[in-house]
């Protein structure tokens, strides 16, 4: 498994359309991505304007496939303006729900 953490930062105002636009991107991702296997979102309860993206993919080749779907690229065009800061870390999965 390929799991993808990804750190956002909405720009001031901008957190509820971004939430909103996070919740719809994750629900699409499931139900169009065999390959998108998990999609959390936490927001920081002290910075409701810093997020936590969690997903997991069967595959880095699933996860590729991810990033050149249009409903990706409609996602970033949307949501570019909203966002503030972006990093994006890769790691391979070890252990899931404590099974290795």
């Amino acid at each position: 498994m390929y799991v993808v953490v990804v750190f956002l930062e909405a720009e001031a105002g901008r957190q509820e359309e971004l939430s909103e636009a996070l919740r719809a991107h994750a629900k699409t991702c499931l139900d169009r991505e065999p390959g998108c296997q998990r999609y959390d979102i936490s927001v920081d309860p002290l910075e409701g304007a810093a997020y936590l993206l969690y997903q997991i993919y069967t595959d880095e080749a699933a996860y590729r496939a991810h990033r050149e779907l249009p409903h990706y690229a409609d996602f970033r065009l949307l949501t570019d303006p909203w966002t503030k800061s972006r990093r994006v870390l890769t790691y391979r999965a070890m252990a899931l729900n404590g099974t290795a």
